[in-house]
């Protein structure tokens, strides 16, 4: 796996990534419903690409294949992190967040976590702050915001 920074070209490839990994992974905590409003499958690519470009963002790789990304902005907000369904827990988000994390000098790191994902945040130090509802299209979808403090002297918190 080789993990390197963004470019404009992968975007497309992202969406379909993206679209694939809620509807297959996130179906055991979401109603279909639910995946359908998550990911539409109709992702404005001028807009997803000019956020990418904005964080810092990384993109993981095997045999030139996007395997996942992540993307974080210089606020400490982690904004994204997916893989793709058939390379599951084998260390990709893992190495992907490490990178992410490390980007910039901020106090802690936020990002809105799914029921799917709240395990892997929660084993990376991250607390939940609140459980939240998200609505779209009319339709609640559950997620969490977690934060996890840098500063080692905060992280008891």
């Amino acid at each position: 796996m080789k993990i390197r920074e963004y470019k404009s070209s992968d975007c497309d490839k992202i969406a379909d990534l993206f679209y694939n990994t809620v509807h297959f992974i996130n179906a055991k905590d979401y109603t279909q419903e639910q995946l359908n409003v998550w990911a539409t499958g109709n992702i404005d690519i001028y807009k997803w690409d000019k956020s990418f470009l904005n964080n810092y963002t990384l993109v993981a790789e095997e045999n030139n294949m996007i395997i996942g990304f992540g993307d974080i902005n210089n606020e400490g907000y982690l904004d994204r992190l997916y893989v793709h369904k058939d390379y599951q827990n084998i260390g990709i988000a893992t190495a992907l967040c490490d990178k992410l994390e490390k980007r910039y000098h901020v106090e802690y790191i936020i990002t809105h976590s799914s029921i799917t994902a709240k395990p892997f945040f929660e084993k990376r130090r991250y607390k939940v702050i609140k459980k939240q509802f998200v609505e779209r299209n009319g339709i609640r979808l559950t997620n969490y915001i977690m934060k996890k403090y840098i500063n080692s002297s905060l992280s008891a918190y």
